[in-house]
Parts: structure tokens; C-alpha cells; sequence
């Protein structure tokens, strides 16, 4: 693992402030570039930017990761962020299994969980913010959709603090899926899974930490332990940005079906019922969705700071 990580780095680019923060120890956190250029611009520069000065208020630099031309980027230039921006969803989301074609081909990616979490173990980066992970989409028994995030969650040693899965998803298997490949489930606060847009799914976590020094600890344990793959803590959407959940499941509920009707699937289908949700609630889940990844990149901070202080 440790030699193909080697190799893979000669793709690799790490801006100065990435490299110099890795080298002086200095807490750093990743975020990824697949949800903020979903959103219009310039919106989606404007809550990349508030989402790392979260990090730097905590003494924490953040690691913005994404392709450009080809080049694997642990942390982005602010020409390369702009560039990235007024191109937005124009810039093709980018899972593992594209990884070789965009670098061959010289393109540009904006990173999912899956491939921020590639490019952070490689460039040595242990913490990352996101909004929520993939996991296994409704009706998989029949069509076998399942994230790669979770394969990449099982076997990529990285702390990923998020909201829960993604609630358009089959939350119950997602769980299954993980037990299976050994990957604990951490409830920060709390001992139910948060559903996304909401606080509560009905599902219990692995186990419940209140603290970044305990997810800080409970991480370097398991790095130390020589075990693979990463931590999952899903930090609760804060009481005043959590949708009504009558609300929200009714939107769910009319997107999915809207996705059937027009023949939606694969890797088209998350960023579909994201944005049916949205016109379906008004714009307010992506308000939501703005306000959790805001929560979990100040979490996220807080727990790598925590981690430096153990690693050094």
C-alpha cells in the first residue's frame, strides 16, 4: 500500500502552505471540491471561503483538494479555486474509478469523499470535512448502487467527519455495509445516526464520543493498532438549520420516484435528488447542506488539532 502510494505521489502537487503545515506538524484538515462547485457561482466560492477561514480560526489549515490538468491537488492556489469556481458544475465530480483517465487525459476533477480521501492519505492528511457520505441508494437489491465511498472508508485511513449518510439513501444498509467492513460508526453527541438534512434516522452508532480529543485519541489508537481504513463520525446538523422531517422524507420520497420515471441512475443519481430536493423544499435543504458542512469543517478542526497534538 505504502509503495503505491509512493508512486501515485509523482501526480501529486502540494501547494506551499499544505507542504510547509505537513512538514512544521501543523494541524491540517481536507475538504473537497465535489459539493462547493455544485453550487452557482459565486456562491460556491463564497462558502469555500467561509468554510476555511472555520480552519483558520481554529489554528488549522485547510487542504482544499481537486484535479487540475491532470495534476492531483493537496490544497488549490486561489487562481485555481477561482478557475474552478466560475466553472462549477461544469467541472466533472470525480470518483476513483475516473482517476485514470483524467490524469492521462490532462483534465480537471472536483473531488468526491472517495477521491478526497485517495489524494489526503497520499499527501499524509488525517482529518476530513465533508457535508455527508454516499452509501447504498434505495432499492440496491435490485440495482446494486452502492457509494464508493464506503469501499474507500474501509480500507483509506482517514478521519471523515460528516453529517450522516446522504438521506436520499438507504440509511439502514449503509450501516450493514459498514459493520461488514469493519468500519466503526461514531455518533459525535450522540447515539443515533444523523440523517443529513436532520438530527435523527432512527439508527444507532457504533458508539457516541463527545469530544474532539476523544475522536482524536479513539483515531491515533487505530492508526497505532496497525488496523486500515478510517473513521466515520457523523456530527448532527445543529438544531436551528435541521429540516422538518415530514418535510424532507416527502421530498425524498417524490424525488426518488421522479428519478424512476426519467431513467436516473449511477452516478447521475445523487446529484439529481439533490437538486429535486432543493426546487421541492424551496431552496431550503441547500441551505441546510451549506450550514452542516459549515459545522462539520469547525468539528473537523477542532479534532485535528487534537491529532497533532498526539502524532507530535
Amino acid at each position: 500500500m505504502e509503495e503505491a502510494i509512493s508512486m501515485a505521489s509523482k501526480y501529486l502537487d502540494m501547494c506551499p502552505p499544505v507542504l510547509a503545515s505537513l512538514k512544521a506538524g501543523t494541524p491540517i484538515i481536507a475538504i473537497e471540491t465535489g459539493f462547493f462547485m455544485q453550487l452557482p457561482y459565486p456562491r460556491n466560492l463564497e462558502a469555500l471561503q467561509e468554510c476555511e477561514q472555520a480552519f483558520y480560526r481554529r489554528d488549522c489549515v485547510p487542504c482544499c483538494v481537486g484535479i487540475v490538468n491532470g495534476r492531483l491537488k493537496a490544497g488549490l492556489s486561489k487562481e485555481e479555486i477561482d478557475y474552478l469556481g466560475r466553472t462549477g458544475a461544469g467541472i466533472p465530480k470525480a470518483s476513483r474509478r475516473d482517476l485514470p483517465v483524467l490524469v492521462a487525459q490532462g483534465k480537471d476533477g472536483a473531488c468526491t469523499v472517495t477521491t478526497t480521501m485517495m489524494i489526503a492519505d497520499m499527501a499524509g492528511i488525517r482529518v476530513f470535512a465533508t457535508g455527508g457520505i454516499g452509501g447504498v441508494h434505495r432499492g440496491a437489491q435490485e440495482t446494486f448502487d452502492i457509494s464508493a465511498d464506503l469501499e474507500e472508508l474501509a480500507n483509506t485511513s482517514v478521519m471523515v467527519i460528516c453529517a450522516g449518510a446522504k438521506s436520499i439513501l438507504d440509511l439502514g444498509l449503509t450501516l450493514e455495509y459498514l459493520e461488514t467492513h469493519g468500519v466503526t460508526v461514531i455518533g459525535y453527541g450522540t447515539d443515533e445516526l444523523p440523517a443529513f438534512y436532520t438530527r435523527k434516522s432512527g439508527f444507532g452508532v457504533d458508539y457516541q464520543l463527545d469530544t474532539p480529543a476523544e475522536l482524536a485519541k479513539t483515531f491515533h489508537v487505530k492508526r497505532e493498532l496497525g488496523l486500515r481504513g478510517g473513521l466515520l463520525v457523523t456530527n448532527p446538523i445543529p438544531e436551528e438549520y435541521s429540516m422538518d422531517k415530514a418535510v424532507i422524507d416527502k421530498a425524498i420520497a417524490e424525488a426518488v420516484e421522479d428519478a424512476k420515471k426519467d431513467g436516473i441512475h449511477g452516478k447521475a443519481t445523487t446529484p439529481y435528488l439533490l437538486a429535486k430536493i432543493k426546487d421541492l423544499t424551496g431552496g431550503d435543504s441547500l441551505d441546510s447542506n451549506i450550514q452542516l458542512v459549515f459545522n462539520n469543517a469547525r468539528l473537523g478542526a477542532a479534532a485535528a488539532v487534537e491529532l497533532s497534538k498526539l502524532e507530535k
